[in-house]
C-alpha cells in the first residue's frame, strides 16, 4: 500500500518525507487555500519535496474549463495528477484528459456506481471518501471493498485511493481491504507509530542497559 499525505503544508510534508514512508500527496482547494499561496507556485514547491504522485485539483465547474485547467496543472511537473470531481462535467473532462495521456484522480466518490463511471472514463485513481460516508451512517470501508471487487471483476487498472481517513483504524482497514493507496492527514500518519507496549518495552530496555553499563555511584 502507498501512503499519501493529505495536506498542502510544506512543514508537514518535509517531516513525513524524513521518515522515508510517504509515497505521494493529495491536495484540494481547501488545503491549498489554507497556505495562502498561488496554486501553481505551491504545487511546484510540493513537487520539490515529494517524489511521487501529487494530486492537484481543478476549481472550474464546466468540462471545457476543467480540461483547460487540467492541461495547465499537468504541465507544472511530471508528477502532477489532475484531480477532477465526480460530476458529469468532471467525467467528461476525465475522459478527454485521459485520452491525452494526462493522469486523473477522480475525487468526491461516494458510491460504487460512481467509481465504475470513473474507471470507464479512464481515471488513473478513484478517491472514495471513507470518513464522510461514515458520517451519514453507512460504512465507508464497505464502499472501498465494493469498488475493489468491481474493478477486479472487469480488469480495470484504476487505482483505489482510500480518502477521508481519520484514524489509524481506518488505515489498517483500508490495507486489509486491499486499497492501493491510503491518503491521510499528517496527524494520522504520525499516530501509526504509536503503541503503549512499544514505549514500555523501549523504556525497559534503556533502564536495563543503563543499569548494566552506566551504574550510578555505589552507596557508601
Amino acid at each position: 500500500m502507498k501512503f499519501f499525505l493529505d495536506t498542502a503544508n510544506l512543514d508537514e510534508l518535509r517531516r513525513g518525507t524524513a521518515w522515508g514512508i510517504v509515497d505521494g500527496v493529495t491536495t484540494n482547494p481547501s488545503l491549498i487555500a489554507k497556505e495562502g499561496k498561488p496554486l501553481e507556485e505551491h504545487i511546484r514547491e510540493i513537487c520539490g519535496i515529494i517524489d511521487g504522485d501529487i494530486s492537484a485539483e481543478v476549481v472550474a465547474t464546466t468540462s471545457p474549463e476543467m480540461i483547460g485547467e487540467g492541461r495547465k496543472l499537468a504541465k507544472i511537473h511530471r508528477n502532477v495528477v489532475v484531480k477532477c470531481p465526480l460530476t458529469r462535467d468532471g467525467i467528461v473532462a476525465t475522459k478527454e484528459l485521459a485520452s491525452e495521456g494526462i493522469r486523473v484522480n477522480v475525487t468526491l466518490c461516494f458510491s460504487a456506481n460512481q467509481a465504475l463511471i470513473a474507471a470507464k472514463a479512464g481515471a488513473y485513481i478513484i478517491s472514495p471518501f471513507v470518513g464522510r460516508v461514515d458520517d451519514i451512517g453507512w460504512t465507508g470501508m464497505d464502499l472501498v471493498r465494493d469498488i475493489l471487487q468491481i474493478y477486479r471483476n472487469y480488469g480495470y487498472k484504476t487505482q483505489v485511493l482510500a480518502a477521508s481517513l481519520r484514524s489509524p483504524t481506518h488505515v489498517s482497514q483500508a490495507a486489509l481491504a486491499g486499497s492501493h493507496i491510503a491518503t491521510m492527514p499528517f496527524k494520522v500518519l504520525d499516530m501509526l507509530f504509536n503503541h503503549p507496549l512499544t514505549d514500555k518495552g523501549l523504556d525497559q530496555f534503556m533502564k536495563d542497559w543503563n543499569k548494566a553499563f552506566h551504574p550510578g555511584p555505589a552507596a557508601g
